[in-house]
């Protein structure tokens, strides 16, 4: 089966030499020199926003037809709390009809979108009360989608990674997104425990660790890996297992994983079998 490499986000000018051959005024006409060398790529900033449903449009003429995204619904949605009012809750926490303008925002590009990932920020005990409570709201969201549309889901609680949750996926046809990070277990560690609930496709996003470190060894220039993770091994492990078990995998490398988001793809590519 397929597995398909490409990072978080694309837009950066010291990718000149990397993947680029040239500036470009704008991160759509990154993407027309993107897409010649990975079939993949995460759409980071619609995270920010509703987006506008002339991006989409922009972005899928700027690829060809079997070019693939994977995207984050708005934090609008998945923000339980305000940002940075912490005893105001979010009206709009899994609201059913934000999301349905956000769908008909990318409706454009849907059909080459590989997973729309619900990226939950760490739920503590001040805006979750637990798994159960999480479950059950998710429950009563996912009743109300659409359907034939690939979601995705990233929980950045640990103590949320439990049969229950994953039951809750594939109830759903739902992705577990794997995530790399900061103060979550390793994604290998993860996929050994419940990898009897993962079918069909698997979304790996390689994220980092501290972040304020990596911007200051790298004074934000992505070109050169500055910090090497000797978990990449297990890592690419898990990717050809995956690969070789039939299942479909998307990884997206961010630039704070190592520094610089091609160097670590290169890695990987040297890695798969």
């Amino acid at each position: 089966m397929e597995v398909k490499i490409g990072t978080c986000s694309w837009n950066y000018d010291s990718w000149v030499g990397l993947v680029y051959d040239r500036t470009e005024r704008t991160a759509a006409e990154y993407l027309r020199q993107y897409c010649q060398k990975y079939r993949t790529v995460e759409i980071d900033s619609w995270f920010y926003k509703i987006p506008d449903r002339k991006e989409a449009v922009n972005y899928k003429s700027m690829v060809d037809s079997d070019f693939r995204f994977t995207c984050k619904v708005s934090n609008l949605i998945t923000l339980t709390h305000l940002r940075n009012k912490t005893n105001d809750r979010n009206p709009d926490f899994l609201s059913i009809e934000l999301f349905k303008r956000y769908l008909d925002a990318v409706e454009p590009l849907i059909d080459r979108i590989d997973g729309i990932m619900f990226e939950f920020e760490y739920l503590n005990k001040q805006k979750m009360s637990g798994i159960e409570e999480f479950v059950n709201l998710m429950n009563d969201f996912m009743q109300k989608t659409p359907s034939g549309i690939p979601l995705a889901v990233e929980v950045r609680n640990k103590n949320y990674l439990t049969a229950k949750y994953f039951e809750l996926l594939n109830a759903y046809g739902l992705i577990h997104v794997f995530s790399e990070k900061q103060y979550m277990p390793s994604v290998w560690s993860v996929y050994e425990q419940f990898q009897d609930y993962i079918q069909n496709a698997s979304i790996i996003r390689l994220l980092g660790d501290d972040r304020k470190e990596i911007e200051e060894l790298t004074k934000e220039k992505w070109d050169r890996i500055v910090k090497p993770k000797d978990g990449l091994r297990q890592v690419i492990g898990m990717i050809n297992y995956m690969k070789n078990n039939g299942l479909k995998v998307t990884v997206n490398v961010n630039n704070h994983y190592e520094g610089s988001s091609p160097k670590t793809i290169t890695r990987i590519l040297e890695g798969l079998v």
